[in-house]
């Protein structure tokens, strides 16, 4: 008895620690807590009958889940090497003839170099077991339970017949749109910013709780295999495709090339595209093919022979920091800036870059006059990386954050204690405030109103058209007219004045969460404003609710409920809502007339597709109930897909979300899953 006892507590304790783990850290829950009550109602009478077999770590013995990381050491089963580099195509070619002094004529197999942070996983009969980073290559830190919470990588393997123990080494990397996501979010709420995407994928898989990690948008991708037992290769491109088959994520973004001049336009392909890849890379990683070729050339003490990383030049440039200036946003909150010698980098003329607030200036430990390293990926608004020491000749000189907003002058001040952010407190007057405010209002994120740009928002202000926001709706040709900018050298009115009154008038009739997000109401942005128009279906409505209920909403929590709350006590903001709503704007909410047929499914769109322009396709979404973003995970419903799709669609085939073709996705709008045949 006390052998099948001893069999079943601990499949027991397997199951609960599980379970625990999906409750606490992932907030997915796959049971009951009826059933999983019973789950542990069983463990503990087994341990009552058997109190010789209780373990001390037991889910019994502890309250809650428990989960912490302590990263311990943990030796990997198979060394996992490092790899060696090359520059440019004269130091690949040496690379070329010494493997093929040795493999005449080899297969390579070329994929772009994830810049991300190295891990090595280890699956026990199809079970991930254990997840370590790669250290000093033969013992490494247990990152497990952080690891677990990767959305896309698979807790249990696929398929019959499963191998006994395998390693599988790849990379864990953020999105880049995730990474600049969780960035403003980190600075709105005025912590420590994360360098970039590598830096925040190691800080976000190395938190002490897994509930931290599990909160940031991770990924994942293999591209090797260490230690293994039930299971064989032949070539890399033939493990990728068994990977695939066992459902673990790999990447697309190979190819098997039988020459040096197709490997080098592979590389120049990358080269080119970097940056309409999803993650950043640095380079592209050549290997031999054949995984008998690869043990015939064998390694060195630290790499193996048959593999070479192309590395591409960074894109850093450095320049001079002239002065660093502040501007103001449009919720008041200030933000120094770097004023610089005009550079090239990443293929544009730069002269500004963000510097975030003054604790990121004191940590870069930048000085006015300062020779500094810049940064600009794609198009990423340049980032100050660092001075450049050596050229500093004792001239340079201390940054002082101004204590009077520059553009009202009225006291800057922190909101709350410990906000590293200052803001401009004269939010109803102050003409940097209102400028972006209504600048913001035409903005794609708001109201897509074409003519509303940076320079007629100055104009409508400066001119006394408007005092602020609040008229915007009742503006008349009448009113251009006392307006240069509006009107001709000979005082007639201009063809902009009448774009500005038809998309202006246009913009009466859009959906309510636009609305919502015009407001500027801090930390509302599309998502929360798609929730709240869903739930509440007015402006009136979203006003009258008390927080509590605002915070129970998904995708909108505490913060941003106190932050409604905290807007619509200002008698200014609650005129502005007054004089739009007299305006006939707001009135569209978002349940529209349209059937409810996809209501709560999480839908992401990538190509392009006929029938729809990309601002048509997610009001289709959110007009029919659903939700229209921009990330593909575990959680999302359907993909669809157009022509020229993205990452998005190979994300998708990764993590198994069905995918639908235009006309599939028609037939969903019109009839929900039902029409699908589900």
């Amino acid at each position: 008895m006390s052998n099948k006892a001893r069999h079943r507590m601990t499949e027991l304790i397997h199951e609960i620690r599980d379970h625990q783990f999906k409750y606490y850290v992932l907030d997915q829950p796959t049971i009951t807590d009826a059933q999983f009550d019973a789950l542990l109602r069983e463990l503990q009478t087994l341990e009552d009958k058997n109190p010789e077999l209780r373990e001390a770590d037991s889910p019994t013995q502890h309250v809650g889940g428990g989960f912490s990381t302590q990263f311990e050491q943990r030796d990997h089963i198979e060394k996992m090497m490092s790899l060696d580099n090359v520059f440019d195509t004269d130091e690949l070619a040496q690379w070329f003839d010494r493997v093929e002094k040795e493999i005449p004529q080899p297969q390579y197999l070329c994929e772009v170099k994830v810049d991300g942070l190295a891990i090595n996983l280890t699956y026990e009969n199809g079970v991930l077991v254990r997840g370590l980073t790669r250290g000093n290559g033969v013992t490494g830190e247990d990152v497990t339970l952080n690891v677990k919470t990767i959305r896309n990588l698979p807790h249990q393997l696929k398929g019959d017949s499963l191998p006994a123990i395998m390693e599988v080494r790849g990379e864990v990397f953020f999105p880049i749109q995730a990474f600049n996501e969780l960035n403003e979010s980190l600075e709105e709420a005025g912590k420590q910013l994360f360098a970039n995407p590598r830096n925040g994928a190691a800080g976000s898989l190395r938190q002490k709780d897994p509930r931290v990690t599990a909160s940031r948008p991770l990924s994942v991708v293999l591209h090797g295999v260490g230690a293994r037992e039930g299971i064989e290769f032949e070539s890399q491109s033939g493990a990728y495709q068994q990977l695939k088959a066992l459902g673990l994520p790999t990447s697309d973004r190979f190819k098997v090339c039988g020459t040096r001049t197709e490997v080098e336009k592979f590389i120049q392909y990358y080269a080119d595209h970097r940056h309409d890849v999803e993650h950043e890379i640095d380079g592209v990683v050549i290997k031999v093919d054949s995984l008998s070729q690869q043990q015939q050339l064998g390694f060195t003490s630290r790499a193996p022979k048959w593999a070479i990383a192309y590395k591409y030049p960074p894109e850093e440039v450095t320049t001079v920091l002239l002065d660093i200036k502040v501007s103001v946003g449009r919720t008041g909150r200030v933000t120094p800036f770097a004023y610089m010698e005009p550079v090239k980098v990443a293929g544009s003329t730069v002269t500004n870059a963000t510097l975030h607030n003054a604790e990121e200036i004191v940590r870069k430990g930048v000085l006015i006059g300062d020779t500094v390293v810049i940064r600009k990926a794609g198009d990423v608004i340049p980032e100050v990386l660092g001075p450049v020491l050596a050229k500093r000749d004792g001239s340079e000189r201390t940054f002082v954050m101004p204590n009077i907003c520059p553009d009202c002058g009225s006291k800057l001040k922190a909101i709350s204690d410990g906000d590293v952010d200052i803001r401009c407190v004269n939010s109803r007057s102050c003409p940097a405030q209102l400028r972006e405010r209504l600048f913001y209002i035409g903005s794609r994120s708001a109201l897509d109103i074409d003519v509303l740009g940076y320079e007629a928002a100055s104009a409508l202000l400066a001119d006394g058209i408007l005092k602020d926001e609040s008229g915007l709706f009742a503006i008349t040709l009448a009113d251009l007219s006392t307006s240069e900018f509006f009107t001709k050298k000979d005082g007639t009115l201009g063809a902009i004045a009448e774009r500005c009154i038809i998309d202006i008038a246009e913009a009466k009739s859009k959906p309510l969460w636009r609305v919502i997000v015009a407001l500027s109401i801090r930390h509302v942005g599309p998502t929360a404003a798609q929730s709240l128009a869903r739930e509440f279906g007015s402006l009136e409505a979203i006003e009258a609710a008390p927080i509590e209920k605002l915070a129970d909403i998904d995708g909108v929590g505490p913060t941003i409920a106190a932050a409604i709350v905290d807007w619509f006590k200002e008698d200014w903001h609650r005129e502005i809502v007054k004089m739009w709503r007299a305006s006939g704007i707001g009135q569209h909410h978002q349940i529209s007339e349209l059937a409810q047929t996809i209501t709560g499914l999480s839908i992401v769109v990538t190509g392009s597709l006929v029938g729809f322009t990309r601002d048509g396709v997610s009001q289709a979404i959110t007009d029919r109930g659903g939700k229209a973003t921009n990330s593909v995970s575990a959680k999302t419903d359907f993909v669809v897909v157009g022509d020229a799709p993205g990452s998005k669609y190979a994300k998708a085939q990764e993590l198994g979300v069905p995918v639908l073709d235009e006309a599939e996705f028609v037939k969903l709008l019109e009839g929900g899953k039902a029409a699908l045949g589900e």
